[in-house]
């Protein structure tokens, strides 16, 4: 992965989310969308030159620590495939209901091949066998 010269390659900065519900909400009406058993990604592309994506998960997707865990995963998987997601888009990813047991493996494998067969972009490397970001 080449890496633009002051850009830090796993990083998540604010300037790369989805701020407002405005902007969220935005994405979801306008965006196109593509479905897994267990996220909707939507995608639309205002232009410019900055990537924005933003993670969602609502009560349905079980509880607190639940949630929280599957946005963890989302970040993480959204800073290992930077390619996916090109300059110029915003991408919102919901979870709708939460992988049991969700290693960072389980949502590439279930992610990337999605994303990629929609919109295509880099693939990035594959993200290794049952890869926790929680330190268990």
């Amino acid at each position: 992965m080449t890496v633009p010269p002051g850009e830090r390659p796993r990083s998540f900065p604010a300037s790369e989310r989805l701020r407002t519900d405005r902007e969220f909400r935005e994405v979801v009406r306008k965006g196109a969308r593509v479905h897994t058993t267990h996220y909707t990604v939507y995608r639309d592309s205002p232009g410019g030159g900055k990537r924005q994506v933003g993670i969602s998960a609502g009560k349905r997707a079980g509880g607190a620590v639940a949630r929280n865990r599957a946005k963890r995963l989302l970040r993480e998987f959204y800073r290992m495939h930077k390619g996916v997601f090109p300059r110029g888009t915003r991408t919102a990813i919901v979870v709708r209901k939460p992988p049991e047991g969700a290693v960072l493996s389980s949502v590439c494998a279930e992610l990337l091949p999605a994303l990629l067969r929609r919109w295509g972009g880099e693939g990035g490397s594959p993200c290794g066998p049952d890869i926790s970001s929680s330190a268990s």
